[in-house]
């Protein structure tokens, strides 16, 4: 009887010990399976960090804040989507925006918060934290940390090397030009995208992750979505820096650009960062971003990431990345480093975020416009969801108030 009583104990010793290592984990995967609930997903979006680990990037001691104009914006009450007119605040409304920026000449001219946001509420912004790495990877090339973005990125990572990213230059990485066979379709349970997302809940490495990816097409010929691709330019960046990427943001962006609040970089639990869109931050800061890439890298007479690689960054430079309709392309927009890049002749270019975040630059009018949201509608079709919609938005917006 007394060795049943010990064997029980142990049992539950054990018990107890699994339930520590194991609930915080299922605690993530719970909340990754009804991240997107259309009743809960505004909150869920915002709270991130409670459930998810994170490191921290406090905001610079020297905040920067943008002057605001007296003279309101004009914003177009109406837009057209396919040649549909539809009506601007319906379209806010139903995209689930928790705030909107409007910069003109580096001047807020319109800010509004909804959903219970405000100014110094963060919010993932999932891919647009793409744009930001991006920034990143530019400073540490003129840094000299990266020699090329002709190298390969096994070069970096030799976790890589018998990957599908072996031999795969960074340039086509950036550019998501990788070959990598990778499905992003979010509505699709067993895609690789949600695939990855169930691992990194459960906490297991993303590097382990990237390095399990095979290829399917040629390097720098197709233009496909991978997300991935962003997680091997984070072990790139950390590789070569030294730095986590949160530090690396902290130390070149972050205090440069006076961001006025603080963010969150999610990581797993070898501490790596979601490079592809983990980033929690404001709708300010956002803006500081747009500003930076529309004045050519210059911040405040210091030129902060080279003009060079903004340029480039933003600049289509072959067939499979032109925008348009194209059989060398999955997408319809073209594409930087990181950067999407729509038809027309302003020279436009813009951050996208899935649920539709956005950071929208127009040169042309001196133009920037941030947007958050946490839209349940994302990825059901519906064409208010689309970037063309809040491009088109944006464009009357610019046109109105240049």
């Amino acid at each position: 009887m007394k060795l049943f009583k010990r064997i029980l104990i142990f049992l539950l010793v054990l018990l107890v010990i699994a339930g520590i290592y194991l609930f915080p984990k299922l605690k993530r995967v719970y909340h990754a399976m009804h991240l997107f609930d259309e009743d809960q997903i505004v909150d869920n979006l915002r709270t991130v960090n409670d459930w998810w680990e994170s490191r921290d990037i406090k905001s610079a001691d020297k905040k920067f804040v943008f002057p605001t104009k007296k003279t309101e914006a004009i914003i177009p009450p109406k837009f057209k989507i396919d040649g549909v007119s539809v009506n601007t605040h319906d379209y806010l409304d139903k995209t689930y925006t928790t705030g909107l920026l409007v910069l003109q000449n580096d001047s807020i001219i319109h800010e509004a918060y909804y959903r219970g946001h405000q100014a110094e509420s963060e919010q993932i912004i999932w891919s647009v934290s793409k744009s930001f790495l991006s920034a990143l990877f530019g400073i540490a090339i003129e840094e000299g940390k990266i020699k090329s973005i002709e190298q390969t990125v096994d070069e970096y990572c030799p976790l890589l090397k018998g990957s599908g990213y072996e031999g795969v230059k960074i340039k086509d990485v950036l550019q998501m030009s990788s070959g990598i066979s990778f499905n992003e379709d979010y509505a699709d349970f067993y895609s690789d995208i949600n695939r990855w997302g169930r691992s990194f809940s459960w906490g297991n490495s993303q590097d382990e992750f990237a390095a399990s990816l095979k290829r399917e097409k040629q390097p720098g010929t197709y233009h496909h979505y991978v997300s991935l691709n962003t997680h091997v330019l984070g072990m790139i960046l950390v590789s070569a820096t030294g730095k986590s990427i949160s530090a690396y943001a902290k130390e070149k962006l972050w205090d440069p650009l006076g961001m006025e609040h603080n963010s969150h970089w999610l990581i797993d639990d070898y501490g790596m960062e979601a490079a592809l869109g983990g980033l929690t931050t404001t709708v300010r800061n956002c803006a500081k971003l747009g500003s930076l890439f529309l004045n050519k890298g210059n911040w405040k007479g210091k030129q902060i990431v080279p003009a060079n690689w903004v340029r480039d960054s933003t600049t289509p430079d072959a067939p499979h990345v032109t925008p348009g309709k194209r059989s060398n392309s999955a997408h319809d927009l073209g594409y930087g480093y990181q950067w999407w890049i729509p038809e027309g002749n302003s020279g436009e270019f813009l951050a996208v975020g899935v649920y539709n975040q956005f950071i929208y630059i127009n040169p042309t009018t001196k133009t920037v416009i941030v947007k958050h949201s946490a839209n349940p509608g994302f990825g059901t079709g519906d064409l208010m969801a689309s970037s063309g919609a809040f491009i088109n938005m944006c464009r009357q917006i610019a046109k109105a108030n240049k």
